[in-house]
């Protein structure tokens, strides 16, 4: 392999058909599950594609990542406009440790678990960037809400639209838990010692844990201001509901003041 390495991260749409992709390739993959599918196309070029909608490239151009991402634009689910995008670069030093750099990783050596490893961690690091700014712009409207609240005593909100944008603040949360899984590391790593430490090392140095936690925290805080919304919500509904049953009453009332009125005359 190469003593330098480009690794290219594409998160192209929120999710990827795994299976159909699996299947249009048609080709067998170094390793592969319902969540993942790892190729290797000759000596040096990698491709690696995970269901929460990243591909990962190492050794190819920036035509050949158009082309690539290009032809399996059918197995992508609500795909992005712009794809948010990362890149990372393995450099070999014979008898060197391993060194992790602000936009580059040092090693001893490359192959083909290595190169795996890397790419993992950095589908994961460009994932973590794409929910980080989902949360921050739901948390953005949780607090025009809020502001709402303290300018005017009211929420200038239907019971509709809340219910639509908490569905949209539980999928953000779901999306997460299903596609995110930093705790997890790859099965490969269990086996090898220098996998193993790669790996830890790796997941420290894009913070995959701490940004993990913040997208978290903030998951939190708009579900808390969602609970209360909702009560809010409900409470004027209740209020609304009572004055119509107030109103009926007094409709029945005065229709059977008038009918006894009309009676007496």
């Amino acid at each position: 392999m190469p003593q330098t390495v480009k690794l290219f991260a594409f998160l192209v749409a929120n999710q990827l058909d795994i299976k159909g992709i699996k299947t249009f390739l048609d080709i067998k993959p170094v390793a592969d599950s319902s969540s993942e599918l790892y190729y290797r196309f000759g000596a040096d070029k990698f491709q690696y594609y995970f269901n929460f909608g990243v591909v990962v490239f190492a050794g190819y151009s920036e035509d050949e990542m158009k082309w690539a991402i290009k032809t399996v634009v059918t197995f992508q689910k609500n795909p992005l406009t712009v794809p948010l995008r990362d890149d990372y670069e393995l450099e070999v030093r014979e008898g060197e440790p391993i060194i992790f750099d602000f936009n580059r990783l040092v090693l001893n050596k490359m192959e083909e678990r290595v190169m795996r490893i890397a790419m993992f961690n950095l589908a994961q690091s460009v994932a973590l960037d794409h929910y980080h700014g989902v949360t921050e712009n739901l948390l953005t409207e949780v607090k025009g809400f809020a502001n709402q609240l303290e300018q005017t005593g009211r929420l200038k909100i239907s019971r509709k639209n809340m219910m639509r944008f908490i569905g949209r603040a539980l999928n953000t949360q779901n999306d997460i838990a299903e596609n995110i899984y930093i705790f997890d590391a790859p099965d490969l790593v269990w086996e090898d010692e220098f996998l193993d430490r790669l790996h830890q090392g790796l997941s420290k140095h894009f913070d995959l844990r701490v940004r993990f936690s913040e997208i978290e925290y903030t998951l939190r805080i708009i579900e808390d201001n969602l609970r209360v919304f909702s009560e809010i919500i409900n409470q004027r509904e209740s209020s609304l509901l009572e004055w119509i049953i107030i109103i009926l009453i007094l409709v029945e009332v005065f229709d059977l003041l008038i009918t006894k009125l009309l009676k007496l005359t």
